[in-house]
């Protein structure tokens, strides 16, 4: 009796120890399972979202046509009048400030000319439209006949670069007409000889 006794106190022992070691085991068995559901879940929602186009690393990464553009605008001239600052600075203005205009006029014959935010002017242009208007022959100083030579596929590109770019800044100064005097400052695109410039001596 005394050893059925001893042997039965063993068993319920090790019976309890293991209901212990389960009762420690079951929290981090199912925190475990939480875990591994959390990370399949999180794989699959990056997984449908690199294949739907919209992973977190990389949605405002410009596409190649804007990266294009981007280059154009940067080589044919438009950041020396259509971003403020752009000459002066030797081409390092942030880009967060390119075609926003510009409130220094251009002043001769034709009358004083503002360079446009094209930052906003161009959220109002569909791709066909600015396909036309890039083309037409617009007042000095602005080289409208380069943009004429431009290939659809350049003209698009810039279309797409400044789109990217998105709306900022405010609306250039309106036209001036010739023998109007502007309020802000102006440059004077006149030839002039130096008689003319600085008075005879």
């Amino acid at each position: 009796m005394a050893l059925e006794s001893h042997g039965h106190v063993a068993k319920h022992g090790q019976s309890s120890q293991e209901d212990v070691v389960m009762k420690c085991i079951k929290p981090l068995f199912a925190i475990g399972l939480f875990g591994m559901a959390a990370g399949l879940s999180f794989t699959s929602a990056k997984a449908q979202d690199s294949h739907s186009g919209h992973a977190s690393i990389g949605v405002n990464r410009p596409s190649p046509q804007v990266i294009r553009g981007l280059y154009l605008v940067k080589i044919s001239g438009c950041n020396d009048c259509h971003t403020p600052g752009y000459a002066e600075s030797g081409g390092n203005t942030p880009q967060k400030a390119w075609m926003t205009g510009s409130t220094v006029g251009f002043q001769g014959p034709w009358g004083t000319t503002y360079p446009t935010n094209l930052r906003l002017s161009m959220q109002r242009l569909s791709e066909a439209q600015w396909l036309q208007s890039a083309r037409r022959p617009t007042r000095p100083p602005m080289p409208w006949f380069a943009l004429r030579e431009m290939s659809d596929a350049d003209l698009r590109a810039v279309y797409a670069a400044v789109r990217y770019l998105g709306p900022a800044g405010e609306k250039a100064p309106a036209f001036v007409p010739p023998g109007q005097t502007p309020k802000g400052q102006f440059i004077d695109f006149v030839p002039r000889s130096p008689s003319a410039a600085y008075g005879a001596k």
